[in-house]
């Protein structure tokens, strides 16, 4: 379990902070997750993805910090610029604006919509593999991520949609 943690990490991780957004909060979550999926390594079947056990329990703690917290807002956003995404590749300086811009624009999604792009459009997952850590239907993750594109078409400038 944990040899395995270590190369689902960086993807827990993005997800924990997208799911927050806040990094303090993202790193909160990933330390419960980690020690959660510590308590519970004899409920996950070998050979499935660690990442995607790892980012259901992620999902599950949030909701349940939600809850008692009684937040139902994506208040106290950080900007994207505070957030250090952890790649392996160094991008080259434009691409590191672009997507700087982009996620900016992603965080100011609802939170519904921005795990649903976390999952999907961020981590490459499929629509039934989101809906499942989501614990949604599969047609709420493509209605979710529908209203995404919608919003972030209408925020992106002329000029960036059209150079790229």
């Amino acid at each position: 379990m944990r040899d395995g943690m270590q190369d689902a990490y960086p993807a827990v991780w993005r997800f924990c902070v997208s799911l927050t957004g806040r990094r303090d909060w993202g790193e909160d979550v990933l330390q419960a997750t980690c020690l959660r999926a510590i308590e519970k390594a004899d409920g996950f079947e070998p050979g499935t993805h660690l990442d995607r056990w790892m980012m259901r329990i992620a999902h599950r703690l949030w909701l349940n910090e939600l809850r008692a917290r009684k937040v139902r807002t994506g208040g106290g956003l950080v900007p994207v610029e505070d957030i250090d995404v952890a790649d392996q590749k160094t991008p080259a300086a434009e691409t590191n604006i672009f997507v700087s811009e982009v996620l900016s624009q992603i965080n100011t999604l609802p939170d519904a919509q921005r795990h649903a792009v976390s999952l999907v459009y961020v981590e490459g997952m499929s629509y039934r593999e989101a809906a499942d850590i989501m614990e949604i239907p599969i047609g709420t993750v493509m209605s979710r991520l529908a209203a995404a594109r919608k919003t972030l078409n209408q925020n992106m400038p002329d000029q960036k949609r059209s150079s790229r």
